[in-house]
């Protein structure tokens, strides 16, 4: 019987402890939310990159070290004056320290970048001959590259997200005509799909609730459903334009949050400012500006906090434009709050609450007949 209760008193702090450290502990640093800080920056100056994250490190891939001096006019504005990188540099945010790993094989930028299966995919963008449509995919595992099947039509800006295993690959051509390509990484085939209503001007977009959310040349949302292959417009960013920016948002990066740490929002940095959309309404916040203005970033997530890298420092009235190496990490709105109908946290902690009222029975059951046998023995 001694045995029993042990067995029942240690299953009880067990269980207890488990309701009890079901909700992800935080520390209290890291519930600053819309705050940024200033981590290392990457050995290499670069803007137009691509970046991503797996298994917890971020990969900044490629992009251009060029910049410009004196009027920034026509296609000067956006494609710099060449310097066209393949540096892959591998970022340990729990060390704060960048290392080069495997180049990119095509030196490139405006290239869409996504994660499919802990595999970094690189697919299109400008070369030093232009735009191409080259594939080619990086394993952090083994730090070793792979090419496959390049898209049918060359492309440059695409925005490029995973959607139940199809990786689409949405944006224009240099000569402004719209695209929707989808490529199968399980067959290595593409297909064409219905194209956005209107011109993206940047690789801004993200996935929420299986639709890509991306930013027009605008400011307005466009959001496409591969379920039924079509399109919606969203509500307009607030106003964003910095002065002599062309568009607003027009070279932003975007990142998701996924509801663990912090609420749900998709994330749209740019030059003027860091704004934030709730796909749930439809409505827009404004959140905290990076420290260092600039466009043409990449931007990655590590358990809800955001990480700004690299991108292209425009200083309108100096008549510069340049790449950056730095390196930010951003604290969303809300973090460290997680809400009610978070499925992570909360099957633990009603499978954890549902074994301690289990155990709990228990020791009463356990109790009330030690206390029959003791009365009846008195």
């Amino acid at each position: 019987m001694k045995k029993a209760l042990t067995l029942l008193l240690a299953l009880f702090f067990l269980t207890t402890s488990c309701v009890i450290m079901a909700k992800p502990a935080l520390s209290a640093a890291d519930e600053a939310e819309d705050t940024w800080s200033a981590k290392a920056p990457m050995q290499e100056a670069r803007g137009r990159l691509g970046v991503a994250a797996v298994n917890g490190k971020i990969y900044a891939i490629g992009g251009g070290a060029g910049g410009i001096v004196g009027p920034i006019l026509g296609p000067y504005r956006y494609g710099g004056t060449g310097l066209i990188r393949n540096t892959t540099e591998e970022y340990d945010p729990e060390i704060d320290k960048w290392a080069f790993k495997a180049p990119l094989p095509t030196p490139r930028e405006h290239f869409g970048i996504t994660v499919y299966e802990n595999k970094i995919y690189c697919i299109g963008g400008d070369t030093k001959n232009g735009e191409s449509g080259v594939n080619e995919v990086y394993d952090p595992a083994t730090d070793m590259w792979e090419t496959k099947t390049p898209m049918p039509v060359p492309t440059r800006f695409p925005t490029s997200n995973v959607v139940d295993g199809k990786i689409y690959l949405i944006g224009t051509r240099y000569s402004g005509h719209s695209l929707n390509q989808v490529y199968d990484p399980e067959t290595c085939t593409w297909a064409s799909k219905t194209p956005p209503p209107t011109q993206i001007g940047s690789a801004a977009s993200a996935v929420f609730d299986n639709k890509i959310y991306s930013i027009n040349i605008d400011g307005f949302v466009q959001i496409y459903d591969p379920a039924n292959d079509s399109w919606a417009i969203g509500a307009k960013a607030p106003s964003t334009e910095a002065p002599g920016q062309i568009y607003p948002l027009d070279t932003a990066t975007a990142a998701v949050t996924s509801g663990v740490y912090a609420p749900r929002r998709i994330y749209f940095f740019g030059e003027a400012g860091t704004y934030v959309y709730d796909p749930a309404n439809d409505s827009w916040t404004v959140g905290e500006a990076m420290p260092t203005a600039r466009g043409f970033a990449g931007a990655a997530v590590i358990n809800d906090t955001i990480y700004v890298v690299g991108g292209v420092i425009f200083q309108y009235s100096g008549g510069y434009m340049g790449p950056t190496a730095a390196n930010e990490q951003y604290t969303p709105i809300g973090y460290g709050t997680v809400p009610p109908t978070n499925p992570t946290w909360l099957v633990y902690a009603t499978a954890a609450s549902a074994s301690a009222v289990a155990v709990s029975a228990g020791l009463i059951v356990y109790f009330k007949k030690r206390r029959h046998k003791t009365s009846f023995a008195s």
